[in-house]
């Protein structure tokens, strides 16, 4: 069995032949493809954040929205870049939307990806202290996070407040029970894998990854996985980690999807730069009729090691459409793989 959920990029476009075309549209049309997915059957709706985009730039809102639509399906992001947040803000927003979605909220969060505009993190207030990079402050500010979503009480009441305080240092409210253990970590290389496990944080590996030996992307990201659970297995957390995987997937069963995606989308893996010195290997997308689907995907090693597996949607083709390419995998290429 495995967990599968959907990953929307959230993207609009004022175009005729988009089905969403402003912020409305998209944030809307979110809350209803989480909704359609609960009904089909899925075990998560996660949504991408990006900002100066258009796109998902401010996932709280959204998620308390869906939260409160929904009653069994996990909500979450992959994922939330930790250079623009306040760590404080961070953890009483999250605790907000989870006790909101009683319980069920999976953060993905990490230390961003390229971003539309320079140093955009700047312009929210944020700079590396002396000596750190931007991906120091990043997981800096994750450390704090972590520690607030804990519930540790840390700061000296007022002798006076507005309201009477219980005995002794308060900590951030609201509190959500349980959200420390399911924040997730999206790692680049071996090397952040392991320090998730480190932090105590499960791990969320996307489509693409640092390109560290040439090896196929899958069997890259199998070992990535790999070194996550050795590295798990060096501490004692109290939980059991959970690992996810994302991949473009789409089973062909009607002429529209054969117009979409049959012979449109790359089979092998691409290289690529995502900054001046890292170089990337980015992972295939399928895309066949679903017995052709079934057999490619069980040699997918990474997905096979993974515990929940994301499938990113094309957002821009509408709630309907996109209900539709959930629905294909959960019914026709799930069972033949026996993840249902």
């Amino acid at each position: 069995m495995k967990k599968i959920g959907f990953l929307s990029f959230g993207h609009w476009m004022d175009h005729p032949e988009s089905a969403v075309r402003s912020a409305s549209d998209t944030l809307l049309q979110s809350i209803d493809l989480a909704v359609a997915a609960e009904e089909l059957g899925a075990d998560g709706a996660y949504f991408r954040v990006h900002h100066f985009a258009h796109q998902l730039g401010s996932p709280f809102p959204l998620l308390a929205a869906v939260g409160a639509r929904t009653s069994t399906i996990e909500i979450g992001t992959g994922v939330i870049d930790m250079r623009y947040s306040n760590p404080f803000t961070f953890a009483e927003d999250a605790a907000a939307a989870d006790l909101i979605a009683e319980g069920r909220l999976q953060l993905g969060i990490s230390r961003g990806s390229p971003e539309q505009v320079i140093d955009g993190w700047r312009h929210f207030g944020f700079a590396p202290a002396e000596g750190e990079t931007d991906a120091d402050m990043a997981r800096r500010h994750t450390e704090v996070a972590l520690e607030l979503l804990t519930g540790t009480k840390f700061a000296e009441p007022n002798p006076r407040p507005m309201f009477p305080n219980p005995p002794g240092l308060l900590r951030l409210e609201p509190y959500a029970e349980g959200l420390r253990e399911r924040i997730w970590w999206g790692a680049g290389s071996d090397a952040t894998a392991r320090w998730a496990a480190d932090k105590g944080m499960n791990l969320m590996s996307s489509t693409l990854k640092n390109d560290e030996s040439g090896e196929p992307f899958h069997v890259q990201q199998r070992k990535q996985i790999d070194a996550f659970h050795d590295q798990w297995a060096q501490h004692d957390h109290g939980f059991t980690p959970r690992v996810s995987v994302s991949r473009s997937i789409f089973a062909i069963t009607n002429d529209m999807d054969r117009r979409y995606f049959l012979g449109g989308r790359e089979k092998n893996d691409q290289i690529g730069y995502i900054d001046n010195n890292t170089r990337a290997v980015f992972g295939r997308s399928y895309a066949d009729e679903p017995d052709k689907l079934i057999e490619q995907l069980r040699e997918d090693e990474a997905i096979a090691a993974a515990d929940t597996l994301l499938l990113t949607v094309p957002s821009q083709l509408g709630v309907e459409y996109n209900a539709h390419v959930i629905e294909a995998i959960l019914t026709e290429v799930a069972p033949g793989l026996g993840w249902r």
